[in-house]
């Protein structure tokens, strides 16, 4: 996959349907998962992960780099999908992309507070991101910037201007750039959020649907940060999503009232045992106590796959679904099932040499 982003006009989901059929080859199984699981040596487990993801590359077998890496492949999958999508199509995708830009203007601006010069806050941006949202000299300017109140006033004339301001402020207040980050992440899932309006229905059915997910899994891991680190529970509410998938505003008030992890734990689990949509996957539903979102995430995702068995017949439904079905399982691939195989790996290398 070349790093290019050629502007085609698509008339239908039937051109994108042929131009995707490589997508399926490069979304891991389980026979894929149970190799990569046996592979004790780092090298190997790079080289076999190249199938799926082409052309990774990387300077040092470092967990950033290889962190680096992986979305950067998997942001140019993202581009080549774009580029065979229908408007509505690329207007979401465009729009999930953000996801990484925003990744992007945090590096910079804790790069920013740390005094890093250019050239290091250069090297913590993934451009291939602000080259397929045409903000490349967006970014080459917000890394010029030295100080955060000449971001916050560059800020004023983008969609980031409130987040960043009211970000830094409380960052100024307490030397916490928590808020920023939290204010930020929920811009993008509102964003996305009042994007749905432009759907047409076939693409409103499963895109919303998604939206829903992915917004409510932010929710809760929200709530969840703010009740084991104990944050000001007014402050939480003031990072939620309006919308819901199971979660209501009362179920999540509740849960924002618990006092202790374990509590919210068990209330959490009360409240998901009860929904009716969830029961064909519940049986075999644990919360893992050191992956909790990670547990919830898995029982959403089994309710969207479920809830779309798609027609063959229907080709604009079939190829939004297979493009969902990427955007999910690769970021998966990569947070829950990659990252911490290399770092098991990796730490285990450091603790021979020792």
């Amino acid at each position: 996959m070349g790093e290019f982003f050629t502007s085609v006009i698509v008339p239908s989901y039937a051109y994108t349907l042929i131009k995707i059929g490589f997508l399926k080859q490069l979304i891991m199984d389980e026979v894929s998962f149970h190799k990569l699981d046996e592979i004790t040596d780092i090298n190997e487990f790079i080289e076999y992960l190249k199938v799926y993801y082409p052309g990774l590359s990387f300077d040092t077998y470092t967990i950033e780099d290889i962190e680096r890496a992986l979305f950067h492949t998997f942001i140019k999958l993202i581009g080549k999908i774009l580029s065979y999508s229908p408007e509505n199509m690329r207007n979401f995708l465009k729009n999930f992309l953000t996801k990484y830009e925003i990744m992007n203007i945090k590096h910079v601006i804790l790069g920013t507070i740390l005094g890093m010069n250019t050239q290091e806050k250069t090297q913590m941006v993934n451009w291939l991101v602000e080259k397929y949202l045409n903000n490349t000299d967006f970014m080459r300017e917000l890394i010029e910037i030295s100080s955060l109140d000449q971001i916050q006033l560059f800020m004023k004339r983008t969609k980031y201007n409130r987040v960043i301001r009211e970000g830094i402020l409380y960052f100024k207040r307490t030397n916490e750039i928590f808020v920023l980050e939290a204010f930020l992440d929920q811009l993008f899932y509102t964003n996305l959020i009042n994007e749905i309006k432009n759907l047409n229905p076939k693409e409103k059915e499963i895109i919303s649907l998604y939206i829903r997910y992915i917004s409510e899994i932010y929710n809760l891991n929200i709530i969840y940060r703010g009740v084991k680190n104990n944050i000001d529970r007014n402050l939480l509410l003031q990072f939620l999503v309006n919308t819901s998938l199971f979660l209501n505003t009362s179920k999540l008030l509740f849960l924002i009232d618990q006092s202790n992890i374990e509590d919210f734990i068990s209330s959490l689990y009360q409240i998901l045992s009860k929904i009716t949509e969830l029961r064909v996957g519940f049986s075999n539903f644990k919360i893992d106590k050191n992956h909790l979102i990670w547990s919830v995430d898995s029982l959403y995702s089994d309710y969207f796959f479920k809830k779309f068995q798609i027609r063959g017949d229907n080709i604009d439904s079939l190829a939004i679904f297979k493009i969902i079905e990427v955007l999910i399982k690769k970021d998966k691939e990569i947070h829950q099932f990659i990252l911490p195989k290399i770092v098991s790996i990796i730490n285990k290398k450091y603790k021979i040499l020792e």
